[in-house]
């Protein structure tokens, strides 16, 4: 996916989670975050879209802290929300290519990095105001075909997710026995193969090595299982790994 496909996506989606966070309102519980109401979730969803638009807009070049998520509730936290996400989606579309600024994951630019990551940051986030909306981490898009994943985006995710995020020292998915995941999207044919060890994961796509366990399922429901959104499906094999994964993999703010 190129920068403008990210930036579309980001446009999309969250327009949709404000819609989706609006008719739940903001006092809702979110299933798939427990202990977040959606008032949480636009705090930090909306503080995050300006902590990133500001690396674009400020040229910061090393880490800069965010600003903190603001005390607001109801009418006027929504507004603030459109209004950061908006700001972002111009910030990134009228940035220039080659804008220099601190990122964090491998990219081929800082402005692809912060489309990509911004894109999917945002759709993870929709999906936890639908099911403040729709009341169960299950009901997430049941009803709404519209608001479904595409294949591709998906897939985009997943390569973010296992071969960067987890590539780093942070990864948290550890094991002293050597175990190897597969990941395997039945309407894509993609598949990665994950190497567990004491170190972090170690990802790439291809079936590459024999493996201990394997998860399979539609690209969009792996995206959501694999960030903690939905249970894994179609685990064959040591179920010991997949619940390694489950376990020791969400990402967190701080």
């Amino acid at each position: 996916m190129d920068i403008a496909e990210h930036i579309e996506a980001l446009d999309r989606e969250g327009r949709l989670l404000v819609t989706a966070a609006e008719s739940a309102g903001t006092g809702a519980r979110v299933p798939t975050c427990p202990g977040w109401r959606v008032r949480d979730l636009l705090r930090h969803t909306g503080m995050v879209h300006r902590w990133a638009g500001a690396f674009i807009a400020e040229g910061h070049t090393s880490y800069h802290p965010d600003g903190g998520e603001p005390d607001l509730d109801g009418a006027e936290l929504l507004a603030w929300f459109r209004e950061g996400h908006g700001w972002l989606v111009d910030t990134l579309t009228t940035a220039p290519p080659d804008v220099a600024c601190w990122s964090f994951l491998p990219a081929p630019s800082p402005l692809a990095f912060w489309a990509r990551r911004q894109a999917h940051e945002t759709t993870v986030h929709r999906l936890d105001a639908e099911s403040a909306r729709d009341g169960t981490a299950e009901a997430v898009g049941a009803n709404a075909p519209d608001f479904a994943i595409a294949p591709e985006f998906a897939v985009d995710g997943i390569d973010e997710l296992l071969l960067a995020f987890h590539a780093r020292e942070k990864s948290r998915v550890r094991t002293d026995r050597p175990r190897v995941l597969r990941v395997r999207a039945s309407d894509t044919g993609t598949v990665w193969t994950v190497r567990l060890s004491s170190g972090p994961p170690l990802s790439e796509r291809g079936e590459t090595a024999e493996a201990d366990c394997e998860v399979t399922g539609p690209a969009a429901r792996l995206y959501l299982s694999l960030w903690n959104r939905l249970p894994l499906p179609g685990v064959t094999g040591d179920e010991s790994v997949a619940a390694l994964w489950r376990e020791n993999s969400a990402v967190t703010w701080r």
